[in-house]
């Protein structure tokens, strides 16, 4: 007779999948955890989860062991007589109602006051932002500063910030882990989020998500939380309120925040000189952002762009003002480009990520987003603009497009908005 292995393999598989797991666990990041309390949200639902844990562990210690005894005392033996019979018995039926009862009293108090918590009005003098979903990318705007920006959400320490969370077209869920949430942005309502960042946190990176399924593209709905010191934050704020466009008008910056970037050329009408400018302000740098943060999404099989092919910015920014691409986004400065269709540009060239935090913010992968937005992420609405490339939505090859070297052009113009 063949002996049957199944059981030793099963077993082996089993012993090999706890090992794997627990080697998991001995990892000393965990990047997008909620079990932190870095801020009073994140507080207030660590505190509950302790509470419901402990008492949920009692009640499993005592219901497993009173099931172990009886499995033990109560086993059928050899030559053992026939249980007696009984219809029921009333006391213990009370008994095990009022336990249960009790203990949902035990689990149902703290669970209402943390909802009363983290559900009431943010403190007065909070920070408001806006936050509006869009398949698949993220829109932030301050209206205390006036302020747009997109995918990349600064937020101050030590201050509250009350989060407006609105939808542009289906159901979204606005999720930082390390913060708190996540709360879902409905249709034709606002819903509430606030919470105060410890001043532990500042200087510091975290991921941000859509955890509601909104479409082919929602796991590419990403987006990077910068907490930063108040400082940090009114310089950063200040910087963005500035245009940063050709032909636009900036105040002269102060003796002490560094000098303007300037870069010179002529307009394609009338031989008008235009002028690139930007004060400096607070960036994140970037080459201290932790690799938890960092895009390491493959550029798609097929999508080439030439290397070292160099643009010219002025070049760009005619190309730039002469084609669809104004009627989808917006660059404060000018007054022909104001649309909210797609993300705000002002100064996509001081950003990390592209594409909702799916790719790094350089030349060549802004090149190759231009170039087909539609091959980089399923699904979006930015068409295909490279000359002879296939539109995987349409299924039409484009005709008449961007050569490589105006797209090469645009992409200097648009690195060039810091």
């Amino acid at each position: 007779m063949t002996p049957n292995h199944r059981p030793r393999r099963y077993f082996a598989a089993g012993l090999l999948a706890v090992l794997v797991l627990t080697l998991a666990a001995c990892s000393q990041e965990y990047p997008n955890t909620t079990f932190h309390t870095n801020t009073d949200f994140n507080a207030a639902i660590d505190h509950l989860w302790n509470r419901l844990m402990f008492f949920g562990t009692i009640v499993f210690v005592v219901v497993e062991g009173l099931l172990i005894y009886i499995v033990l005392r109560f086993r059928r033996k050899p030559n053992s007589p026939e249980p007696k019979h009984i219809h029921g018995n009333t006391t213990l039926e009370i008994i095990w109602t009022a336990i249960p009862a009790l203990v949902l009293v035990f689990i149902a108090v703290p669970t209402v006051r943390a909802i009363f918590a983290t559900q009431a009005k943010a403190a007065p003098g909070s920070l408001e932002v806006e936050v509006i979903g869009h398949q698949w990318w993220w829109e932030f705007r301050y209206p205390e500063y006036g302020i747009t920006t997109a995918n990349e959400l600064y937020v101050p320490v030590g201050r509250t910030v009350n989060f407006a969370l609105k939808t542009q077209d289906v159901i979204h869920s606005f999720w930082i882990p390390n913060l708190g949430g996540k709360r879902d942005l409905v249709s034709n309502r606002t819903n509430y989020l606030w919470f105060t960042t410890d001043t532990a946190m500042a200087t510091k990176v975290v991921n941000g998500f859509c955890a509601e399924y909104c479409g082919e593209s929602h796991a590419n709905m990403k987006f990077r939380v910068f907490t930063v010191t108040p400082e940090q934050f009114e310089s950063w704020a200040k910087h963005q309120q500035s245009p940063a466009a050709f032909g636009a008008t900036i105040p002269a910056a102060p003796a002490d925040s560094g000098a303007a970037v300037a870069v010179a050329a002529d307009s394609a009408a009338g031989g008008t000189e235009l002028t690139l400018a930007s004060s400096e302000g607070y960036v994140y740098p970037v080459s201290e952002v932790p690799d938890y943060a960092v895009p390491q999404t493959p550029i798609p099989a097929g999508l080439t762009f030439p290397e070292g092919l160099v643009g010219d910015p002025a070049n760009g920014e005619k190309i730039y003002s002469s084609t669809a691409c104004i009627g989808c986004h917006a660059i404060a400065g000018t007054p022909f480009n104001m649309s909210n269709i797609g993300p705000n540009l002002t100064h996509v060239g001081s950003r990390a990520t592209l594409g909702a935090g799916l790719f790094p913010n350089d030349a060549r992968h802004l090149a190759l987003w231009i170039k087909n937005a539609r091959v980089m992420k399923p699904g979006v609405l930015m068409p295909t603009l490279g000359d002879g490339e296939l539109d995987p939505i349409t299924k039409v090859r484009v005709s008449g497009g961007l050569t490589d070297q105006q797209i090469a052009d645009v992409v200097a113009y648009l690195m060039a908005l810091k």
